[in-house]
C-alpha cells in the first residue's frame, strides 16, 4: 500500500513539473514576457562594470533571489549544478540579490559555495530590488530565461530543482537550438 501511495505521489510530482513547464509562467491576467527583449541593466562581474547586453550570445538564466528567502536558499545548490551544466555550452546563471546587508550577502555566497556570478542590488521598495522591479518581479525567487539574442524565453516563478530531468532536457534543447 505504501509503495502505491509513493508511486502515485511521485507520478503526481512529475506531472506537476510537466504542467509547470508546459503552461505559461506568469500570473493570471498578466501578459507573458516571452518574446520581449530583456531589459538591460548595469552590474559588476569579476570586478568589471557590465550590462546585460554584454552577455548577448549566451543563454542567460537571470535569477532574482535573497539570502533571507528560504525557497531561494533551497534552490541554490541546483543553480550551482545548472551553471556547471550550461557554462561549457554558452550558458550562464546570473543571480541578482536583493540583500541590503553586504555582509549577509557575502556570507551566503561563501556558506553555499555559489559558483555562478551574482550581483547585489539592494532592496529599493518593499522587499524588491530596483532591477527586480524593472522586470516585474513580485516574489523571490523568480527567474527569466533569456536567449542568445536577448529575448525572454520564459519566466519561472518560485523555487525549482534546476537539475530535474525535465529542466535539464529543456536547457539541452535551448542550448542546441539557440
Amino acid at each position: 500500500m505504501k509503495r502505491k501511495i509513493l508511486t502515485g505521489v511521485s507520478l503526481g510530482a512529475v506531472a506537476g513539473l510537466l504542467v509547470l513547464f508546459a503552461s505559461p509562467s506568469y500570473k493570471q491576467g498578466m501578459a507573458s514576457p516571452a518574446g520581449k527583449t530583456a531589459k538591460t541593466f548595469s552590474f559588476t562581474m569579476d570586478g568589471k562594470q557590465m550590462t546585460l547586453t554584454n552577455l548577448r550570445g549566451k543563454i542567460v538564466v537571470l535569477n532574482f533571489w535573497a539570502s533571507w528567502c528560504p525557497p531561494c536558499v533551497d534552490e541554490t545548490a541546483s543553480l550551482n549544478q545548472l551553471q556547471q551544466h550550461i557554462a561549457p555550452r554558452g550558458g550562464i546563471v546570473l543571480g541578482i540579490s536583493a540583500d541590503t546587508d553586504p555582509v549577509a550577502y557575502e556570507q551566503f555566497l561563501k556558506d553555499h559555495g555559489v559558483i555562478f556570478p551574482t550581483y547585489r542590488d539592494p532592496v529599493e521598495q518593499g522587499r524588491l530590488s530596483q532591477i527586480g522591479l524593472d522586470y516585474g518581479t513580485s516574489i523571490y525567487p523568480e527567474t527569466y530565461i533569456i536567449d542568445r539574442q536577448g529575448r525572454i524565453l520564459r519566466k519561472v516563478i518560485g523555487a525549482q530543482n534546476w537539475t530535474s530531468p525535465q529542466i535539464t532536457a529543456y536547457f539541452d534543447s535551448v542550448l542546441a537550438t539557440n
